[in-house]
Parts: C-alpha cells; structure tokens; sequence
C-alpha cells in the first residue's frame, strides 16, 4: 500500500473535498447552527463513507454485481428518495424561509445520508476496483478515507460558519 499512498490520498482529497449533497448539507448547517453543531454530522458522514468503503472492499461490491436486482432495488430506492424531496422542495417554494422550522441535520441523518449518496459509492467502487491490491487490509483504505475526509468536510463547515458571521455582519 506504501507506493500507492499518496496517489490514494490525493484521489480522497478530491472526493471528500469537491462538492457533494453532504458537503453542502454540512456547509449550511454549520451557517445556520455554527461549527460546534455541525461536529456530530461530520464524524458521523465520515465514519459511514469509510464504513461504505471497507463494505464494498469485504464483498458487498460482488454481491451487486452478482445479483442485477439488488442494483434495481438501489436505483429505485434512490430514484423514490428523489423525487420526496423534489417534491417537498416543490411544496415549500412559494414559502417564507423563516416561517419554516429547520430541521435538524444530526449525525444519524448525515450517515443516512451517506448510504444513498451516488457520490459515496460510485467512490467506494473506484477505491477498491483501483486502489486495493491483493491481500491488503481493506481497513488501511477505509482508514485513510476517514483521515481525509474529517478535515474535508471541517473545511466546509468552516466555510459554512464564516460566510454566516460575514453575511450578517451589517457592513
């Protein structure tokens, strides 16, 4: 795993850090409820990519591939996923942001999140279809995900908290 090291964490880097559904969800959390609040979701949308990553890595990449239905269940589950939330978004355009209570963004939703993000499994494929050599620990790459990710995600956090102080700040 040594010599494919950096080229692996470079292709973390990019994925954790390039915008995603999580990534934007903890960027307006973290404007809305501050950085501290947005810890939990964090650590929880990290810990369930790289547990996505380690599941794909131990079979669960096989058993899509052997078993076309379960890829149709997925698709379909996403595809219902979707269209909710088109239509609540459809339902609540002619609202008031501030009539609506936020919803809380915690750590149960963030990993949900995590389980029927496109962008987290089309990145568990790409790891280990590319990055996993022959009796490697699938950990190690699960692992590295997680350490890259964290500070990722922190970075739009941070964003998210500082462009809130900055766009309520009266000048």
């Amino acid at each position: 795993m040594l010599q494919s090291l950096l080229p692996f964490t470079l292709f973390a880097l990019v994925t954790s850090i390039s915008p995603g559904p999580t990534n934007v969800l903890i960027l307006a959390h973290s404007a809305r409820a501050g950085l501290r609040a947005s810890v939990a979701p964090i650590v929880a949308a990290s810990t369930a990519a790289a547990a996505i990553v380690w599941a794909v890595g131990l079979g669960l990449g096989e058993v899509l591939l052997r078993y076309p239905l379960a890829q149709q269940v997925m698709s379909w589950l996403g595809v219902i996923w979707l269209t909710w939330l088109g239509w609540q978004l459809l339902r609540s355009a002619g609202e008031p942001i501030q009539s609506a209570e936020p919803q809380p963004f915690g750590a149960i939703s963030a990993a949900s999140l995590q389980l029927i993000n496109p962008k987290v499994w089309l990145l568990a494929v790409a790891v280990i279809g590319v990055y996993a050599a022959p009796g490697q620990p699938v950990w190690q790459l699960a692992l590295v995900l997680l350490l890259v990710a964290l500070p990722s995600m922190t970075s739009w956090a941070l964003l998210g908290a500082g462009s809130a102080r900055w766009l309520q700040s009266p000048q």
